[in-house]
């Protein structure tokens, strides 16, 4: 509902950054975005869609082992409903909600940032409500769409916007070494 009013009537003003968040390399709560959800459900004969399909599988079953948290939002509902072929979009979102630990709420404090990081940047405005859920409630937020990823790079961010295989590597890496 929210993001429905945003994307109609959207104005431009700066607004504060959000408190920084301590970084950790062992997250305990993700964003996965839309991407991520979908990416399972892509054309698996590409190599990157299956090696990005098996790491979003492989990150979520750790999580979960671990009871660790995977946030959703209304950004991600919204985001699946506009999926053109049914069979898919019920499968993804049927993936979605087996798979979200708890959904971030709306509030103004997320539009504000919304409102910032369409100053800051050309970052789609799903994409902006991807970044500030992730900014809010998680301590890594995850895509598959490098444009996306690139944009937050140039942000200064808190929180890391990165490639679930990247992700997946650092993890085992870290596994490894222990």
């Amino acid at each position: 509902m929210y993001i429905h009013s945003y994307m109609a009537h959207s104005s431009k003003s700066i607004f504060r950054k959000p408190a920084p968040r301590a970084s950790s390399m062992h997250s305990t709560k993700i964003y996965l975005d839309n991407c991520c959800f979908n990416r399972p459900y892509d054309d698996q004969t590409q190599e990157k869609v299956h090696l990005e399909s098996e790491a979003v599988l492989g990150i979520i079953k750790r999580f979960k082992q671990l009871d660790f948290e995977i946030i959703g939002s209304a950004a991600l509902d919204l985001e699946i409903s506009k999926i053109s072929d049914s069979y898919k979009r019920a499968k993804v979102r049927f993936f979605y909600e087996r798979t979200i630990t708890k959904k971030a709420k709306y509030n103004q404090a997320t539009l504000e940032r919304v409102k910032e990081l369409q100053e800051l940047s050309a970052i789609r405005v799903l994409d902006r409500f991807h970044l500030a859920f992730a900014e809010n409630y998680a301590d890594m937020l995850l895509t598959t769409d490098l444009r996306f990823e690139k944009a937050c790079s140039k942000l200064g961010l808190e929180i890391r916007v990165i490639n679930p295989i990247v992700y997946f590597m650092e993890v085992m890496a870290n596994d490894d070494s222990d």
